[in-house]
């Protein structure tokens, strides 16, 4: 399927912030590898955003690269689709500050992400942390992406960046950008943490031992499996029967996603049967999903430079898209070329 053929065009980021792991990949990895043959995708690994809270700069530049590394050995094609580091394209950084001059405040008041992440700290937060959705914004209109694959915690971003869009197209009397749509992926896997089935499976969790990396061999995510919270009862056939049993349903959850069934099917599999009999079961298939790309990051990773020069390369095809788009912007709001 050509460009032209293509149903739109996607935009989505991923913050280098350590490994990524099996809730990534389930949640908008796997996705994203399977859009890029019906959309023209661009994919961004956003080290803009990364420093809005203080990064190591040696650790940050392991992690775009080990972000990259991980993107490429799921499944994301280079050559099919863009995939580049956001601070390689200056026209995120450019745009952004255009749309500081059109965001409100009251909008960025209201963002609920912000106040999270400052918590009782907010006075000393970063300008950055505070106008991150504009950053946000940039990045998808930079590109007039129609399509956004978003979560539950980005919504409120995306409407944001709707309204960034319909305040400049209507301060300027121009129909320059589209209102770019959620791409809401229903039926991904809400991963959650293996030893906590009610918090989300999390990078940031001090324990390794909460989630699966994509950088895990085979030895360690079985073990994970095998230490996996989990509770005495048996299998259910239906799934009213893991009502009140959270790590239960978790375990279930993350195997009907690794194998692309429901949970009702996978229940009926298993109806009966304890968890020493469906831990290996899940121990088998998450190594033999995962343990692919686990090997191929490792080769990636031997080989620095080449992921250099392919986040080099994403970053010219991105510029290509983006700066012209840019210059229309300069022209619209009256700037001298």
């Amino acid at each position: 399927m050509s460009n032209g053929e293509k149903l739109g065009r996607i935009f989505s980021g991923v913050q280098p912030t350590g490994n990524l792991h099996l809730g990534n990949y389930l949640g908008a990895i796997r996705n994203w590898v399977n859009y890029q043959s019906s959309y023209e995708s661009i994919f961004c690994v956003v080290d803009l955003h990364a420093i809005t809270v203080p990064q190591d700069p040696a650790a940050l530049r392991q992690s775009t690269r080990e972000v990259a590394a991980s993107l490429i050995a799921s499944g994301i094609d280079i050559n099919e689709s863009i995939l580049f580091n956001q601070s390689q394209v200056s026209c995120h950084a450019e745009l952004s500050w255009i749309f500081n001059c059109v965001a409100r405040l009251g909008w960025l008041n209201r963002m609920t992400q912000f106040k999270e992440k400052a918590g009782k700290n907010r006075e000393n937060a970063t300008v950055g942390l505070y106008g991150y959705p504009v950053l946000m914004a940039a990045d998808i209109l930079a590109y007039k992406a129609t399509l956004v694959p978003v979560g539950e915690d980005q919504k409120q971003h995306l409407e944001l960046t709707r309204d960034i869009a319909t305040a400049f197209n209507s301060m300027f009397d121009v129909e320059c950008f589209p209102l770019p749509e959620p791409k809401i992926e229903t039926t991904a896997a809400r991963v959650m943490s293996l030893r906590d089935g009610s918090s989300k499976m999390s990078k940031s969790a001090e324990s390794d031992m909460t989630r699966i990396n994509l950088t895990d061999d085979t030895d360690l995510i079985a073990q994970k499996i095998k230490k996996a919270k989990s509770d005495a009862d048996v299998l259910p056939s239906e799934l009213e029967g893991l009502e009140g049993r959270p790590e239960a349903r978790n375990l279930v959850g993350i195997f009907a996603g690794l194998s692309g069934r429901s949970q009702e099917d996978v229940l009926s599999e298993f109806a009966g049967q304890g968890f020493g009999a469906f831990k290996p079961a899940l121990a088998e298939l998450a190594t033999e999903v995962i343990s692919p790309i686990s090997a191929e990051m490792r080769r990636l990773l031997n080989d620095v430079a080449e992921i250099d020069n392919q986040l080099a390369k994403g970053a010219l095809r991105a510029s290509a898209i983006a700066e012209p788009i840019l210059d229309e912007v300069k022209e619209i709001v009256g700037f001298v070329k």
